[in-house]
């Protein structure tokens, strides 16, 4: 009965009830973690750190690390399971997991990730640049302050000269959202909506705007955007988690070793994810428009090798 009540939920109050869920796993997830950190770092401690933290303070970055970790697993990867019980009585099953994955189009999309760069860092490029009128200079300044407070926060996080602490930075940043956020925006947000609209584009699209707007950052919002949408199909004409999966690990571990390469002084990576534009954006839209109609390719292959319904309408 308790499956079958929820299963009969309109997808409007499917959505109302996957924020609930969401919160209480948050929640209870941060107490839990809290209770666990009493130990080593004290109640007045981590309170302390986790209000006003020092960024050059290695213990304080210690600390913050941890409660981004828990903070991502309560959010992003314990709820789409419980949902996945709660809808379908099989989370493995609701979130198109159990699927094979084509080794064909796992490529694709890996290959099709990282055709689109270019395209995504001249957007990117675009989006950082945006102005706003005189009336709204309040707004941007708010805006940037929160950028640059997040760009220094992970700045200091890849700030690391171990192998072990780049293990951890990849399993953190890396690791982690490929999994929760692949399997929250595009296992279950992107099924609700799809199947509100019966239109698995809309699906897609609205849960790339919820992705991009979540991560609170408004001038990479775009690239984010675009980036989720481009997962969205993934999932759609594979039939597979995993493989949005595959391809968010991929861009978020160049991030990382690309962040981490230019903060030990290296050369090579960070110029393919980061390129100097001082030549001029106009010398690089050729080459984004190039990577725009061959991402747009690969995409339109995958649908054309699509052998099962598209996830979110079976």
């Amino acid at each position: 009965m308790l499956f079958t009540a929820f299963q009969e939920m309109r997808s409007g109050s499917q959505f109302i009830m996957a924020l609930f869920v969401i919160l209480v796993s948050v929640l209870a997830v941060m107490v839990l973690s809290v209770f666990a950190a009493i130990p080593f770092f004290g109640f007045d401690g981590f309170l302390a750190v986790s209000s006003a933290a020092d960024l050059d303070n290695p213990d304080h970055i210690f600390v913050l690390k941890y409660i981004q970790t828990m903070q991502s697993i309560g959010m992003f990867v314990l709820p789409p399971f419980v949902i996945g019980w709660l809808f379908a009585g099989d989370s493995l099953k609701y979130l198109s997991m159990k699927r094979p994955v084509r080794g064909r189009l796992l490529l694709m999309g890996i290959l099709g990730l990282l055709v689109s760069t270019p395209f995504i860092t001249v957007v990117g490029y675009l989006n950082q640049e945006m102005t706003f009128p005189n009336w709204l200079s309040g707004v941007e300044q708010w805006m940037r302050g929160m950028e640059d407070q997040a760009e220094m926060t992970i700045e200091k996080f890849i700030e690391v000269q171990s192998t072990g602490g780049l293990m951890f930075n990849l399993f953190m940043i890396a690791v982690i959202p490929a999994l929760g956020e692949e399997f929250l925006f595009r296992g279950v947000i992107q099924q609700i909506f799809t199947k509100m609209a019966r239109n698995y584009h809309v699906g897609i699209w609205v849960s790339a705007f919820l992705f991009s707007a979540l991560h609170l950052q408004f001038f990479g919002f775009v690239p984010r955007l675009l980036l989720g949408a481009l997962f969205g199909y993934f999932l759609v004409y594979s039939g597979s988690i995993w493989v949005p999966v595959a391809a968010h690990f991929i861009n978020n571990t160049i991030g990382v070793l690309s962040l981490h390469a230019a903060r030990n002084g290296q050369s090579g990576l960070e110029k393919v994810v980061d390129p100097d534009f001082s030549a001029g954006i106009s010398f690089y839209w050729p080459v984004a428009l190039v990577s725009l109609l061959v991402t747009i390719r690969l995409v339109y292959l995958m649908k054309k090798r699509l052998n099962v319904v598209p996830a979110g309408l079976d």
